[in-house]
């Protein structure tokens, strides 16, 4: 009877710890250039900055933000800092913020929800 409450015991706790480390990682990001855990510390460290970028290439430039009062927030953080670089919000559609320069460019700003708590937003490099 021992044996098997110990043997009982033994497998809640690897359960638990199963449980625990899987609520602790989060899922793939849309890039190779840094890992979640890191993305989440760079976004920690930065503090007071909405957006924080976490990779670049030649097509695309990944950033994160965290999602403190859903979607419009986030949005609205966009939007300012799309503006403090020249450009003019002009529609939203979908996940897509589509804004435009004076010189006639045109830019689609795209979101995703990450996790319940952290969003990405895809900016193409030619911003």
């Amino acid at each position: 009877m021992k044996k098997i409450s110990v043997f009982i015991i033994a497998i809640i706790a690897v359960i638990v710890m199963f449980t625990v480390v899987n609520m602790s990682t989060y899922p793939d990001l849309p890039v190779n250039s840094i890992s979640p855990k890191e993305a989440i510390e760079k976004l920690k460290k930065a503090n007071q900055i909405d957006l924080v970028k976490i990779s670049q290439d030649d097509n695309e430039a990944w950033y994160i933000t965290e999602n403190q009062n859903g979607v419009t927030e986030v949005d609205e953080n966009i939007k300012k800092f799309m503006s403090s670089n020249g450009w003019v919000f002009t529609e939203k559609e979908g996940s897509g913020l589509f804004f435009k320069k004076d010189s006639g460019e045109s830019s689609v700003v795209t979101t995703e929800m990450w996790t319940k708590k952290y969003f990405l937003v895809k900016v193409p490099s030619h911003f």
